[in-house]
């Protein structure tokens, strides 16, 4: 919802600010070949942003930058192609788009939108847990940056929704490899990434289990004393779930009660 809000907002802006195309213009590959006023290819490449024809709106869009380099519309044509790009999947188009406008006009107005929107474009390709998660990494510094550069503004508070999911989802693959090699007796490896969960982590939903899987991993390995630590922490910051119930049962020699902690075979998201 802020997203939408915010893009309508940004479009109104400019479009108020637009000449209407002239009536009775020729063909579409004739107008973008052909030597025209700003007005005219700035226009026409509003209403296809309007009839959701992305490709075509990027391009007139980069036409503004190439027949009127020096003119204000195309420094807003140049934010308006990458949008189109982002509108249309094109992430790498939009990415490189962004990052040219963010060199070349650092103190512009929509500078804080740029930054935003090359995270969203980052953000919208991060994939499910057990794919490598190089885009959820860049997602993430790219909304880290949003907050630290401009804090108080509505793309801060938004990013920020973001960081606590991207944070989540890096957890998630965390916890994911510790099960694949948990599955496969590799128990210090688990142990590992399972510590990564809860110290890296440590404000996710995931904490609680890979603080269980810990406890799970040392009692396997007879290593008693670190098994006992482990479910200490899980008592005293989870008190009264499952996990550390469970938990609390392998320390005393028990099988656990809980049929939540069978399982480790599933992935993360058809656990919760």
């Amino acid at each position: 919802m802020f997203f939408f809000e915010a893009r309508v907002a940004f479009r109104a802006a400019l479009a108020a600010m637009a000449i209407a195309a002239l009536a009775g213009c020729s063909s579409d590959d004739e107008i973008k070949y052909q030597e025209q006023t700003v007005y005219e290819i700035y226009s026409q490449a509003l209403a296809y942003l309007d009839a959701e024809r992305f490709r075509d709106a990027a391009a007139y869009f980069d036409e503004v930058e190439r027949q009127h380099p020096y003119s204000i519309w195309a420094t807003k044509a140049k934010l308006m192609s990458a949008y189109s790009h982002y509108q249309n999947n094109k992430y790498e188009d939009a990415i490189a788009g962004l990052d040219r406008f963010i060199a070349v006009h650092p103190g512009n107005r929509d500078i804080a939108y740029a930054y935003y929107l090359k995270a969203l474009c980052y953000y919208e390709q991060i994939t499910d847990v057990q794919r490598d998660q190089d885009m959820t990494r860049k997602a993430l510094e790219a909304l880290e940056d949003i907050v630290t550069r401009f804090p108080g503004t509505t793309y801060a508070r938004d990013a920020t929704l973001k960081i606590d999911l991207t944070r989540d989802h890096l957890a998630g693959t965390e916890l994911n490899i510790g099960r694949f090699y948990l599955r496969r007796k590799q128990y210090l490896a688990a142990i590992n990434r399972f510590k990564v969960v809860a110290d890296q982590y440590s404000d996710t939903t995931h904490v609680p289990e890979a603080l269980y899987r810990i406890v799970e991993s040392y009692e396997t390995l007879g290593i008693r004393e670190e098994a006992r630590k482990a479910a200490a922490v899980l008592g005293y910051n989870y008190p009264g779930t499952d996990w550390y119930e469970d938990a609390f049962e392998l320390v005393q020699g028990r099988a656990p009660k809980s049929t939540e902690v069978q399982t480790a075979e599933k992935p993360w998201y058809q656990i919760w």
